[in-house]
């Protein structure tokens, strides 16, 4: 299986790259290949609402930048996770950006080979994730059809139970 990860954390050694390390040594150990981008060390625009990619660019974004590494490693994708601090109730604004600009990737629909998703959320109080939710479970289980393969949280330092679930999730992706 080939696993995409987008880690919207702009620390390196924070909890979610503790959560992400986890899920590819599982994944990895299992025999998934995994491709972690770091979209915080990427140069990525915000969609600018010009429609270019549902017209003239028949779901082909009109802005060339690192966001192309990802639409072809998503094309790739089997199954996609979303790793995020969470700021102000949602996801990091770098990983926000990167998925306002799955509008193009999801036109007219979705990546053919993606079936499965997850997210890995950390913040510093519990009780943070609605906002980080409702776009997980509508955006990619709802709108693209895939299937939830989990959703898992840790507020304040990330505890080795939770390190141990993930692990175990990315052993269990094939």
């Amino acid at each position: 299986m080939k696993i995409l990860v987008l880690n919207g954390s702009p620390r390196a050694n924070g909890n979610t790259a503790k959560m992400v390390a986890a899920f590819r040594e599982g994944a990895e150990d299992a025999g998934s290949s995994v491709t972690v981008i770091e979209v915080c060390k990427k140069r990525i625009g915000g969609c600018m609402a010009c429609e270019y990619c549902h017209t003239k660019g028949n779901g082909q974004c009109v802005q060339k930048d690192d966001m192309q590494e990802i639409y072809q490693a998503l094309q790739d994708a089997d199954m996609l996770v979303l790793a995020s601090p969470i700021y102000y109730h949602g996801l990091s604004g770098q990983l926000k950006c990167v998925i306002d600009r799955f509008y193009s990737a999801a036109y007219p629909e979705g990546p053919k080979k993606l079936k499965k998703a997850a997210m890995f959320l950390s913040s510093g109080a519990s009780g943070q994730y609605e906002g980080a939710r409702y776009s997980f479970e509508n955006d990619f289980l709802g709108y693209l059809g895939l299937q939830n393969m989990g959703f898992y949280t840790c507020a304040g330092s990330v505890s080795e139970k939770v390190l141990r679930e993930i692990r175990t999730l990315g052993e269990q992706c094939l």
